[in-house]
């Protein structure tokens, strides 16, 4: 199994970044993006089941950030969009193999590799 996240850099207050997790080895339910900030506990952000494509988001990021998917390419996507400094975190992908809590950090099995995005004012 392996989660493969790209797609974080530096962008300026208000911009956009879109990063990408690429999944294989085995099939999964639900893909999540989960975020740590310098000094900071890993919080969730969001996620999304593979089949039906239902999406959960932290109330931090509603309405700025956008979770998809594309399954013919195993990979999960999450578009930012206006960015605030107190996005700047190591955003990391996670999957679970079938339904469980999709919020919270326990429930997922496999994690990728950060990817830092930082923000700047």
């Amino acid at each position: 199994v392996q989660l493969q996240a790209s797609g974080g850099g530096s962008v300026q207050a208000g911009g956009s970044l879109r990063l990408s997790c690429a999944a294989s080895g085995r099939p999964f339910y639900v893909m999540g993006w989960f975020r740590q900030a310098p000094g900071k506990e890993r919080e969730f952000v969001a996620s999304i089941t593979w089949a039906g494509g239902t999406t959960w988001y932290a109330d931090s990021v509603k309405g700025r950030f956008t979770i998809s998917r594309d399954n013919a390419k195993n990979t999960v996507y999450l578009q930012m969009s206006s960015l605030k400094p107190e996005d700047t975190a190591v955003y990391y992908c996670a999957a679970s193999p079938r339904p469980t809590a999709y919020t919270k950090e326990t429930s997922y099995e496999y994690w990728g590799q950060g990817t830092l995005v930082t923000v700047s004012s």
